[in-house]
C-alpha cells in the first residue's frame, strides 16, 4: 500500500508539474514571426551630398556614418571622384571600411568617374581605360562592395563604340569574377541613354558579371531626342543589378513633380527585381538633407503600399 501511496503522490506531483510547465509556456513569450523581406531595400548616393562634400562641409570618410545617423540608410553608393587619390590607399581605405561597419553600414557599389573612355574604338585608349577600371575594383573588392559602375563613353560611329564597349566589359567581367563583384553600366552619357544601344551591348556582352544600372532620369533615342524613361527602364531592366532613383523636386503631398515614382517602381518590380535602389537627389530647390528624406520617405511609402496590394 505504500508503494501505491506513493506512486499516487508522484502522479499528482508530476501531473502538477506538467499544469506549471503547460502555464509557463502559455506566459512565455512567443518567438516572433520571422520578417517578411521587403520588396526592395534602399542605399544611399554619395552623389546626392555633392555640393556639401565640394563645399567641405562633408567629408568622404563620414559619408557612411551621414548615412546611418541622418537617415537610417544602411548602404551607400561611394563616387570615385570624391576619393579619386585613395584608390589604393590601404590605410584610408580601411578606415571608411571600418566607420561603415561601426555603423552597420554596408558599402554597396562604386561609381567611376573621368577614368577613361571604355568605348574608344581605339585598342590602346580603351586599355588604358580599362587598367584604371581594374584598378577601381580592386578598391570595391577591399571594401566589401558588391558593384562597380561604369560609364560608357568613346569616339566614332555607335556600332564602333558598341563593338569597343563589349571588348571593355568583357575585359572587367573576367577581373571582376574572381573577385565577386559585378560591373555595371548606367544610362548616363553618349549612346548608353539609348535604351535600345545599351541592351545591344548587354546581348553582346552577356557575361554574368556585367549587368545595368537603370537610371529613372536620363534617357534618349538614337537620334538624341527624349526617349520615353519608364519603357527605358523595361527595356534595361532584363540585367538590371541595381537601380538610381533619380529625383528632382516634390509637391506637397511629397510625391515627385518630374517621375511618377509608383509607375517606375511598379516597372522595377514587374521584371521581378528585389535589391538595391539608390537614393539619388539632383535638385536644386530643396536642401540635399530635404530632398534626400523626401526621396526615401516617398520610396518607403510606396514600398508598403505595393506590397500591402493584391498579387
Amino acid at each position: 500500500m505504500a508503494h501505491a501511496g506513493w506512486t499516487r503522490r508522484g502522479l499528482l506531483a508530476s501531473t502538477g508539474a506538467l499544469a506549471l510547465a503547460r502555464l509557463a509556456r502559455a506566459q512565455d513569450p512567443q518567438p516572433a514571426a520571422p520578417k517578411k523581406k521587403p520588396l526592395f531595400e534602399l542605399a544611399l548616393s554619395e552623389w546626392s551630398l555633392h555640393r556639401a562634400l565640394q563645399e567641405k562641409r562633408l567629408e568622404h570618410l563620414d559619408f557612411p556614418i551621414v548615412a546611418r545617423t541622418d537617415y537610417d540608410i544602411g548602404s551607400v553608393e561611394f563616387v570615385n571622384t570624391f576619393f579619386k587619390d585613395k584608390a589604393t590607399d590601404l590605410a584610408y581605405l580601411t578606415e571608411l571600411r571600418k566607420r561603415a561597419n561601426d555603423h552597420g553600414v554596408r558599402c554597396g557599389l562604386i561609381l567611376i568617374d573621368d577614368e577613361g573612355p571604355l568605348a574608344h574604338p581605339d585598342d590602346d585608349v580603351r586599355e588604358k581605360a580599362v587598367a584604371r577600371h581594374r584598378m577601381w575594383l580592386n578598391t570595391a573588392a577591399y571594401l566589401g562592395c558588391h558593384s562597380l559602375r561604369v560609364n560608357l563613353e568613346g569616339e566614332g560611329s555607335a556600332r564602333k563604340q558598341r563593338d569597343a564597349a563589349c571588348q571593355a566589359l568583357d575585359s572587367l567581367g573576367n577581373y571582376a569574377e574572381p573577385l565577386d563583384l559585378r560591373v555595371l553600366v548606367e544610362n548616363k552619357s553618349g549612346h548608353s541613354r539609348n535604351p535600345a544601344w545599351l541592351a545591344e551591348v548587354m546581348r553582346q556582352t552577356a557575361h554574368k558579371r556585367v549587368g545595368t544600372l537603370p537610371d529613372f532620369a536620363r534617357f534618349e533615342d538614337a537620334d538624341g531626342k527624349e526617349f520615353d524613361r519608364y519603357q527605358g527602364v523595361e527595356q534595361l531592366m532584363p540585367w538590371a543589378c541595381s537601380i538610381s532613383a533619380a529625383s528632382f523636386d516634390f509637391d506637397e503631398h511629397g510625391q515627385e513633380r518630374t517621375i511618377d515614382f509608383k509607375r517606375m517602381l511598379k516597372v522595377v518590380l514587374g521584371a521581378g527585381y528585389h535589391s538595391w535602389i539608390g537614393v539619388e537627389y539632383q535638385g536644386e530647390r530643396l536642401s540635399e538633407p530635404d530632398g534626400i528624406r523626401a526621396t526615401r520617405d516617398l520610396l518607403l511609402k510606396l514600398r508598403d503600399e505595393l506590397a500591402a496590394e493584391p498579387k
